[in-house]
């Protein structure tokens, strides 16, 4: 049964050079190596390697994803990511499995949750947007009560986290008082 997937999986290869732009979606697993320029967003399933002159600007949801080039985006790898160098990736990470070689670098936040953890863990983490709309306040209001620690919440660089437990804890002890 397995051979037979990796011989479906080597008949479904797309090499892409050219330089594109939107949403590339694929339902069914495919190899898809991409070594030109892609903007927008890609949802794909199987195997995606981003070749080593590659320029992606995306989100990126995957299930085995591998980069040797530049990426500026979040990325979300269902099974394993792999970063080989000479890669430069600017995001959040989700992914179970992470293997960062030599020379390769990830500037951003990385979560290694196992995959049954993941969907559950990632609605457990909060941003400024998701707060505000949690507590049907503005955004700046979020920010203010965050720099002054009376809204639980960590900073990560110079971007604010806030754990939902938290959050719910203070706001049940705000209303008591």
């Amino acid at each position: 049964m397995r051979r037979r997937r990796d011989e479906e999986l080597k008949e479904k290869i797309l090499d892409v050079d050219a330089s594109m732009q939107g949403t590339l979606t694929f339902k069914d697993p495919v190899n898809l190596r991409i070594n030109g320029k892609f903007e927008g967003k890609l949802n794909t399933k199987g195997s995606l390697t981003i070749s080593e002159h590659a320029v992606v600007s995306a989100d990126i949801d995957g299930e085995y994803i591998t980069i040797a080039g530049r990426v500026s985006g979040n990325i979300r790898a269902q099974k394993s990511l792999k970063l080989v160098a000479p890669a430069y990736v600017v995001g959040d990470v989700k992914t179970p499995a992470i293997s960062i070689t030599e020379g390769a670098i990830l500037e951003g936040y990385c979560n290694m949750l196992p995959e049954e953890k993941t969907a559950r863990g990632a609605a457990d983490i909060l941003n400024i947007e998701e707060v505000a709309k949690f507590l049907e306040v503005e955004r700046n209001v979020v920010r203010e009560w965050a720099d002054s620690g009376k809204l639980p919440a960590t900073k990560d660089g110079s971007k604010w986290r806030f754990e939902r437990s938290k959050i719910e804890d203070w706001l049940s002890s705000e209303k008591i008082k």
